[in-house]
């Protein structure tokens, strides 16, 4: 089984900063990690893998500095990784993104399964998944939690507001992953090691390597624009009142009947 995981650099919540000037999310000098539930989806290849043999190619878009990421999953077992960078892919809303990636895996072919995060913590959009599977004409199925593989084909568990549905899809077809389970195994310091060395399988694609114009990509490739990112300022209103329990309890009924709230 063939197997492509979609994966993306992202920066570690916990150390998330504004932009003052801009207003728009600080990337350089943040520290990065993996989105976790992309984490998941290379675990989950990985345990495919090991089921019914193949290969796990990597591939994610972004910076230079985002082959970390590739380089990551493949300390953790993942075969190979292509990188797609390029200064004109920057600015890309989801839909220029969707398409980048679209266009890469169309060059990858053929492949059994995509696999990729539910949603990236920077960007909550859960869109990427989805609208991949569109540029390609690929059968999806998203929020999955378990994967069982048949001979052409595909049988998973997907949560949804109301339980546990089991769907099966033939093959090929792309799957977005949640979180659960076992967490993801942590990269081997031999894998890592060989990963980062000069004659790793990594290749770097840019534009022209899959075929796309400037036009159809970044900035201009977008059919969305971010005008500013900002958190939301949070103002408590509140009153102290004093007196007996009885007169705080006869008081509060009181306000909350006048509000229609009892």
């Amino acid at each position: 089984m063939n197997i492509i995981v979609l994966v993306k650099q992202v920066p570690d919540t916990s150390k998330i900063e504004i932009d003052p000037r801009t207003g728009t999310l600080k990337r350089e000098g943040v520290p990065s990690i993996i989105n976790p539930d992309d984490a998941y989806a290379v675990e989950n290849a990985l345990k495919l893998k090991e089921m019914k043999g193949g290969s796990v190619t990597v591939v994610s878009m972004g910076p230079s500095q985002a082959i970390d990421a590739i380089s990551e999953a493949m300390g953790m077992g993942a075969d190979k990784g292509v990188l797609l960078t390029d200064p004109f892919f920057a600015g890309a809303d989801t839909w220029a993104t969707s398409t980048v990636l679209g266009k890469a895996l169309q060059r990858l072919q053929p492949f059994d399964l995509v696999l990729c995060g539910r949603q990236a913590i920077d960007g909550d959009t859960a869109q990427i998944g989805p609208q991949v599977a569109e540029v390609l004409n690929l059968p999806q199925i998203s929020y999955v939690r378990h994967i069982k593989p048949q001979d052409t084909s595909i049988i998973c568990e997907r949560t949804t507001e109301g339980g546990i549905e089991t769907v099966s899809s033939s093959l090929p077809c792309l799957v977005t992953v949640v979180a659960c389970g076992k967490r993801p195994r942590y990269p081997v310091i031999g894998n890592l090691l060989s990963a980062c060395r000069d004659n790793a399988p990594i290749e770097l694609w840019n534009a022209a390597d899959i075929g796309l114009k400037v036009d159809e990509i970044g900035l201009l490739g977008s059919l969305t624009r971010v005008v500013r990112v900002f958190s939301p300022k949070q103002e408590r209103m509140g009153e102290l009142w004093q007196g007996s329990a009885d007169e705080m309890v006869t008081r509060l009924v009181d306000r909350l009947s006048a509000a229609h709230l009892l």
